[in-house]
């Protein structure tokens, strides 16, 4: 049995965990404070949520943890429902994406983990712990583009899968570039920063004349169909640099200017500067002015395609249950095996 724990902020924590168990052999029990999704047919742990005190107090217990506020009363019946999963199903593993305190709770009680990467500089204390003890470690993006910038006993153990998308393996509709009338663009974008997507979107709208715009957002929903519809045929996507969107749009092989949201530990700040870096979008630390998109757009027409078959070739998800299933055999009870490396 494999214990999947699933944060719950944003979708791509739940995207991958759905694609990533349709290809393991193991059977699986998922941890999450979300809801099931009505697609998920795996067992299900509806865990409590962990921010019920009226104030949090220490909530990082002194700079060693990331969030374990004083006498919060979710988090603590969160942390008796994990513990108490654990006593009676006996997993052979836990996979935590993400949460540096279910790692901890599960390697004490005695349960190997298998811990989800996230990019950016994760060498703060609380994360230091949680990747030192993972006896593996999984990272949805490839090898040696930049994203990462680790010690190498981190490396050493981590298997580098490439993106996992819900659209992996799906046909790519033909995109057909506009020769008369306007062009297609769609602005995609999740929760968080300084400006409302909204804002954005008009900006976009006033700044690109000539373009059509679509909007993709959490107040703004599109079924996954018409969403792989408007990622193919767009001829320029404008994105955050989450990795569930980025993913989505090497599935799409779009051309796209990706813009770090703020976020903890500078992740996206990270990725845009990757995809930058190596040519597979126009990717920015920062939303530019409004007379810098005409010109970036035109850039960004010139980048992607098939490149980001680099980024993420359609297997990621094969590629991380083909690990778990490994980790499984070597970490089972019975004669020590230590886990082969990455």
């Amino acid at each position: 049995m494999i214990g999947y724990y699933v944060h719950h902020q944003g979708s791509g924590h739940l995207h991958r965990m759905l694609s990533v168990t349709q290809h393991l052999a193991e059977p699986v029990t998922v941890l999450s404070s979300l809801p099931a999704p009505a697609e998920c047919r795996l067992p299900w742990v509806r865990l409590a949520d962990d921010a019920t005190a009226p104030s949090a107090v220490d909530p990082d217990a002194h700079g060693t943890l990331h969030w374990v506020p004083r006498h919060d009363a979710g988090l603590r019946a969160r942390m008796a429902q994990v513990m108490g999963w654990i006593d009676r199903a006996e997993p052979v593993l836990v996979v935590v994406d993400v949460s540096v305190e279910v790692a901890v709770q599960a390697r004490l009680a005695g349960v190997p983990v298998v811990v989800v990467a996230m990019p950016g500089d994760r060498r703060d204390r609380a994360h230091r712990t949680a990747y030192d003890l993972a006896d593996a470690v999984l990272a949805p993006w490839p090898e040696g583009l930049g994203v990462e910038s680790w010690p190498t006993a981190w490396t050493e153990k981590t298997t580098f899968s490439g993106s996992v998308s819900r659209f992996d393996g799906r046909a790519r509709l033909a995109r057909v570039p506009a020769v008369e009338g306007p062009r297609r663009g769609l602005l995609l974008w999740g929760k968080g920063g300084g400006r409302s997507v909204e804002e954005r979107y008009d900006e976009l709208r006033s700044a690109t004349p000539g373009w059509t715009w679509e909007l993709a957002g959490p107040r703004h929903p599109m079924t996954a169909p018409h969403l792989w519809n408007a990622l193919c045929r767009a001829d320029v996507v404008v994105s955050h640099a989450g990795q569930n969107s980025v993913a989505e749009l090497a599935a799409a092989r779009t051309h796209a200017v990706v813009v770090a949201d703020p976020r903890p530990f500078d992740e996206q700040v990270h990725t845009a500067r990757a995809l930058d870096a190596n040519g597979l979008a126009v990717g920015l630390t920062a939303w530019p002015e409004p007379e810098a998109w005409p010109g970036l757009l035109a850039t960004a027409a010139t980048r992607g395609g098939d490149d980001w078959a680099r980024w993420g070739d359609g297997h990621g998800a094969r590629r991380m249950a083909a690990r778990l299933d490994e980790l499984v055999h070597c970490l089972a009870p019975g004669e020590p095996r230590e886990p082969v490396g990455a």
